[in-house]
């Protein structure tokens, strides 16, 4: 019972064997004893000594030395061990020399002569055979093991088969748990390195040989962009199949590999692999190649990476000379005496390459615990080569785009000649340019003036020598934000003048400026003249129903951070920068100022925000120096500019309406014939007689209650509210025409008059009223009467 408890508690494998033979060899009185373990790889089972000729007197370090030097593997059936193995019974024999399974080529290598043997199985509680125990000559001069002798050894082992299995079990766990910590290692390493490939890659291989202790690796890497390689992609998602082969290969069973089959149907198109890497010298070297497809062709370790590759396969080839046959000798597999190949596939579970191991260390195979291990470590092999790939890839795009924004800034950039000639050109008064009044109209100036009032604004509120803009780089910026404008029909250079000057007039006309720093009024004027920057002529909405390029970058106010970038861009544009001789603070801070100031614009960051404003107001509030406090005041500002041609006089609100609705109804004819979609009401071309009543709702949802707001608390700028309260009620006697029926607009033109469009015989006995808005607002319209049974009215 002692010597049981002896080798019970015992979890170490190499130890509990030692104890088990010494302990055997002392009950038995044997002279010396060897214990196999079982092993499989696939369907092969056989029997490896885990301690070979261990004697009662022998120490346990001499006992391991000993078993280190005998790598045998014994197939079950073969010898005597392996007949015990195979059939479960033990086998006792009296002269070893005349039993045909006894080899004796090892008492010929020691000089031992053998001649008992008493040879037993060890099974697990399920009656399988995990290994076996044997023991060789009695000490005791004994011709045979007697039948005693074969009892107590058959008790002993039954206690020994349980203290194996658990053993084995513990050292299974203890294994599984430096594998989780070599690949948390593994891990941690490979995602340290993402911005080199080839790093990268001998970083792995490195692993790999240390892991798997092998003398040489590879990775090939395949280029998934080629079309040569696009059958190989999700290959992986079928179970791959483990091809081992320790012996020659015949075409006997199904699913047996030969290197002929390699040859016949392996990697058809070599030239998939487009970089080879390969640690050679221990380690020390890496060698990095792109072969040709001839290279790939000629290279046998390659075609055996390729069928790997090709059919999403693990091979591992036991035996390299004889599964190669002739071609073992010929090029660079003639050093090669084991192969295990991994495909290696990324997080899309797309084939990468291919990871290729070449002879173990000791001349053994790599066993199925190898396979397994290699097969976690090619997955965080694969996303490590991903995501630096990835890296690389975005290295590349990133010096793409540098490059088109290069090309962009130039183009974006205005040239030296126009700007030379704008700087040369006198700049007329801001009374010329009607600049301090809210009823600036800027269709009578030329594009050249237009550029002429915006620098009339910049030097009148003294922000020219303030911040000590050099004047030629005013001008080129001025330039070239107009040239950045589009040629749509309403967002394009001449709106954003006119919100600029309207902030200019509240500035001086609305003595706003006293709220304002000389800081704050520089960046909302660049705001106001930045706002829509490169507007496309649609609105966020469409957009985010098209997947555009700019809903992607932004998932919120799309076009207001598209228009800050373009803002950016030019002012980051050599010869552009007008915030050049600002300190680092002080730009930082316009910056904001811009930033926020465009973003306000955004209708539904108005609607966010005019509550908090309006209980403000409503609760008296006069001081707004506070820095939350004046970004809110700003961006109402802003607002209250962007829609200011609302309170302009009558006859420039109404064209300015229309060209706003012929903007929104080009959206609209858009939003029909690509996304086959019915547009909103005042996108829709089919409904515009109802512009008159949405633009009366949008005067009372959207304009009025801010001009309100804003002329209580600051009367300057009454006239705003005051304008808008005049336009209203144009739009609302027109919205009762409509609704009487009173209005025929069914053209895409609506400023014609009805005869335009009408034969003179269809208006026979219809008595027709023409009613036209004039330019002067004072004059009562001109109404022209024909008296006939039916009355029809056209709004110009």
């Amino acid at each position: 019972m002692e010597l049981i408890r002896d080798v019970a508690n015992e979890l170490d494998i190499d130890v509990l064997c030692y104890k088990i033979l010494k302990n055997v060899s002392i009950l038995t009185h044997a002279d010396r004893g060897s214990l196999f373990l079982a092993r499989s790889t696939g369907e092969e089972k056989y029997l490896v000594p885990k301690l070979f000729d261990v004697r009662h007197d022998s120490s346990f370090d001499e006992a391991i030395r000993l078993s280190r030097s005998e790598e045998l593997k014994i197939p079950f059936g073969v010898g005597i061990a392996g007949t015990v193995a195979q059939t479960k019974t033990l086998i006792n024999i009296r002269d070893a020399y005349k039993d045909p399974r006894f080899n004796n080529e090892i008492d010929l290598r020691t000089g031992y002569r053998t001649n008992l043997i008493l040879c037993m199985p060890i099974c697990n509680y399920e009656g399988d055979v995990i290994g076996v125990a044997q023991i060789i000559n009695k000490t005791n001069d004994s011709q045979d093991f007697t039948a005693q002798d074969v009892e107590v050894f058959q008790r002993y082992l039954t206690f020994c088969g349980i203290g194996i299995q658990n053993a084995q079990l513990f050292e299974v766990s203890v294994l599984e748990y430096k594998r989780n910590q070599i690949l948390l290692n593994l891990a941690r390493s490979i995602f340290e390195e993402q911005s080199n490939l080839e790093c990268l890659v001998t970083k792995i291989m490195r692993e790999a040989q240390d892991l798997l202790k092998c003398e040489r690796c590879a990775v090939y890497l395949l280029d998934l962009d080629c079309c040569e390689a696009s059958h190989l992609e999700r290959i992986i998602e079928r179970p791959g199949k483990s091809l081992e082969r320790y012996a020659p290969l015949n075409r006997v069973e199904s699913g047996t590999l030969t290197a002929e089959d390699m040859r016949e149907n392996g990697l058809r198109k070599p030239s998939v692999f487009t970089t080879v890497f390969e640690l050679r010298d221990c380690g020390t070297q890496t060698l990095v190649s792109r072969p040709s497809s001839f290279d790939l062709a000629s290279s046998t370790l390659a075609q055996i990476a390729g069928y790997a590759a090709s059919t999403g396969q693990i091979l591992n080839v036991g035996d390299v000379r004889s599964w190669l046959k002739e071609q073992h000798s010929e090029g660079d597999a003639e050093t090669a005496r084991t192969i295990l190949c991994m495909p290696i596939i990324n997080g899309k579970k797309s084939l990468i390459g291919v990871a290729q191991l070449i002879n173990k260390e000791n001349n053994a195979p790599f066993t199925e615990c190898d396979v397994s291990l290699f097969e976690a470590f090619a997955i965080f092999c694969g996303l490590g080569i991903h995501n630096t790939q990835m890296y690389e890839s975005a290295c590349k795009l990133m010096a793409k785009q540098k490059v088109a924004l290069e090309c962009l800034s130039y183009h974006a950039t205005a040239n030296d000649e126009s700007t030379e000639k704008l700087v040369k050109e006198q700049i007329p008064s801001a009374d010329c340019f009607n600049l301090y009044s809210f009823t600036f109209i800027d269709f009578e100036l030329s594009d050249e003036d237009t550029c002429k009032a915006t620098l009339r604004m910049f030097m009148e509120c003294n922000l020219v020598q303030q911040f000590h803009i050099p004047y030629e780089v005013l001008c080129r910026w001025t330039l070239s934000v107009k040239k950045n404008y589009r040629p749509v029909k309403y967002h394009n250079w001449r709106h954003a003048l006119n919100v600029a000057q309207t902030m200019f007039a509240m500035f001086k006309t609305g003595k706003m400026e006293r709220f304002m720093s000389d800081l704050e009024i520089l960046g909302l004027l660049v705001a106001c003249l930045c706002h829509d920057l490169d507007h496309r002529g649609t609105n966020n909405a469409f957009q985010m129903k098209t997947d555009s390029p700019l809903a992607v970058l932004y998932s919120t106010s799309t076009m207001e951070h598209h228009h800050f970038d373009q803002c950016v861009m030019i002012l980051n544009t050599d010869s552009n920068n007008i915030f050049q001789a600002l300190s680092p603070d002080d730009y930082r801070k316009v910056m904001r100022i811009v930033e926020t100031a465009i973003l306000s614009t955004d209708l539904a960051m108005y609607f966010k925000k005019k509550n908090k404003f309006l209980e403000l107001i409503d609760d008296g509030e006069f001081d707004w120096q506070s820095d939350d406090k004046k970004e809110l005041l700003s961006g109402m500002m802003m607002t209250a500019c962007d829609v200011s041609a609302i309170a302009k006089p009558w006859d420039v609100q109404h064209r300015v309406a229309k060209l706003v609705a012929d903007e929104f109804f080009d959206q609209g004819d858009l939003e029909k014939l690509q996304l086959k979609e019915q547009p909103i009401a005042q996108m829709d071309r089919e409904r515009k007689d109802e512009l008159p009543q949405m633009q009366v709702g949008f005067i009372d949802v959207i304009c009025l209650p801010l001009y309100r707001v804003l002329s209580e608390t600051f009367p300057w700028m009454n006239p705003l509210y005051q304008g808008t309260l005049e336009n209203r009620q144009h739009w609302q006697d027109l919205a009762e025409k409509v609704e009487m029926g009173l209005t025929w607009i069914d053209h895409d033109t609506i400023d014609k008059p009805v005869e335009a469009f009408t034969d003179p015989e269809e208006t026979k006995d219809i008595e027709l009223t023409v009613q036209t808005f004039h330019p002067v607002t004072s004059s009562p319209p001109i109404e022209i009467k024909k008296r006939h049974k039916h009355r029809f009215c056209c709004i110009l």
